[in-house]
Parts: C-alpha cells; structure tokens; sequence
C-alpha cells in the first residue's frame, strides 16, 4: 500500500480539504484527488464524502484512519532503524484533555512546546466531559481514569490525589463535619454524578460520600465552576488537589476531613490508540508533559 497515499488521506481527514492536503505533500490538486481515488479503489469503500462544498469523513474512513497512521508510523521506524529518513516531528496532533486542567497546567508551557517543534500543529479539544477517543480521532488524550478499552494504551503523568473541602464561610455558617456521617446534613457539590464515593483515612477507616442523602446538593460538570462555586460558599465538595492548590494556600478554600482522601487511587493518565509504533509527534508531546508536569507535580507533593 502506498505510503505517501496514506499520508495524503490523514492530511485530508485532519483538514478536510484535499487539495490543501495534497499542496502540503506537494501534489496538484488533481494527482491528490486522484491518488485518494486509486487508495478507495484498492480498499474498495469510500474513505471520504465530497461535494462540492465540503468534504468529511465517512464511517468506513473512520475506522481506517487509526490504522492509516499506524502503517506511517511503522514505515518511519523500520527507516529509522537502519538510519535512513527521520522522525519528523510535523503535521497534526489532535489532543483531547479536560479543560481545568489545561488552563492551570498545559496552557502555560504550550509556547516553548510550540517554539522547539514550530511544523507541528497542536489540534486542542478540551472539555471536562467524556469523549471517545477512537471515535473522535485523537492521537492522545488526558484521563483521570483508566477506561476498560483493549484498544487504548496508558502512561501515567502524575497522581491525582482528592480531598474534601470547602469555603471558610460555608464552615462557619454550618460548622465543620467532624465524621464522614456528618455529611449528610451539610450542602454537597457532586461532580458530574450523584454516584456514592469512598473515603479512606490514613488509619484505614473506610467511609462514603454520598451526595444523594444530602438535603440540598448541586450538580456540575465543570471542574472549575464547582471550585469556584465551593469557594463561594455553596457546599463541601470532593477536588483534586491539583485544582485547589492554590486556593487552599491563600485560605480561600480548607480541608474538610482532612484525613480522609477519596479510596480509589486515582491518576492522571495519558491515554493513546494501542500500537506496536507509537508516532514521534505523539512521544514528544507525552515526554514534555511528564518531564514538565509530571515530574514536577506539587500537588502530588504536598499529598
């Protein structure tokens, strides 16, 4: 299968336009569209819709496209074990992160990241929402749960360590819980869900956090608007330390509990597309993140 025909469809799916992905390879716009034409013919599907006002991608193009780049990738290295080619860092990376994280710590080191490897195209999708990694393209994604996907590799960044807390005013209006039980006569902030959580104490003691006996609870499914409506004085919620690190430094927010941290020893993980080639532009990304991030995660410091 020809090479240079993949790498013409992964440009295309990543900017729908063909005869742009073509110009980047170096092709006229009729040798793209032809060599697109010749790659569909041989799988026997159509890779990509067109018409002409767009182009997009269609299922049976979805389903090739983790396989299009592993075969890119698998080329690279089998050159680059005999010394031939080069691991190009270029084109596009599609990263899919939750949106907290990557305005505290992502954002802040993505110009040097930009500057050492400046024909790479960083493709952001930050939400604190679910997603599907596969479905959605991604090259890389940040987790703070391993899902149960034979598909997807892991590499830890960093322990995500969770706590209970809450504002000063809340605790002096309501007073301070003094056992996990008390916490059902206190205003809940639950993430996403009102599923039960377990606690665990530095003896061991096991409790549950469960915002659903709460008489007055609240729902969000945004990290940074549950801290800030916590440090507002709505409610005791559990946070990852590394998203109210600073408020607990400056007083706006304490512990609740202090304890008891959540059971289930949670982390960050990087989570990518399982293959025996992991792509040069992908391993940088992930290397930068944990030599910048990980290996100098204050929060799991202060855990």
């Amino acid at each position: 299968m020809d090479i240079q025909s993949l790498r013409l469809f992964v440009l295309a799916t990543e900017t729908l336009n063909i005869s742009a992905a073509g110009r980047t390879l170096g092709m006229a716009p009729a040798v793209a569209s032809a060599r697109l034409a010749k790659l569909e013919t041989l799988l026997g599907a159509e890779l990509l819709h067109r018409s002409t006002r767009k182009v997009s991608v269609s299922l049976e193009g979805q389903d090739f496209l983790p396989y299009a780049r592993e075969m890119i990738a698998q080329e690279e290295a089998a050159l680059a074990a005999f010394g031939k080619g080069k691991a190009e860092i270029a084109g596009t990376l599609r990263f899919a992160a939750p949106s907290t994280f990557a305005q505290l710590y992502i954002a802040p080191i993505l110009p040097a990241f930009m500057d050492r490897y400046p024909d790479l195209t960083l493709d952001l999708h930050l939400s604190d929402s679910q997603f599907d990694l596969i479905e959605g393209s991604y090259d890389l994604a940040l987790r703070n749960s391993i899902l149960e996907d034979s598909s997807l590799t892991a590499r830890k960044l960093a322990d995500d360590t969770r706590i209970l807390c809450a504002a000063p005013s809340y605790l002096k209006a309501n007073g301070a819980p003094v056992d996990p039980s008390d916490l059902t006569a206190h205003r809940l902030i639950a993430f996403r869900d009102l599923e039960p959580r377990q606690l665990i104490s530095a003896d061991g003691t096991q409790a549950s956090f469960a915002p659903r006996a709460a008489a007055h609870r609240l729902v969000v499914n945004d990290g940074l608007t549950q801290m800030r409506v916590t440090a507002g004085g709505a409610g005791i919620s559990i946070n990852s330390l590394w998203a109210v690190q600073r408020e607990l430094s400056d007083g706006s927010l304490v512990r609740v509990l202090p304890d008891y941290t959540l059971a289930d020893n949670p982390a960050l993980w990087l989570i990518y597309p399982k293959s025996n080639v992991v792509s040069a532009k992908v391993r940088v990304f992930m290397d930068y993140l944990i030599q910048h991030i990980g290996k100098s995660a204050t929060w799991a410091q202060a855990s």
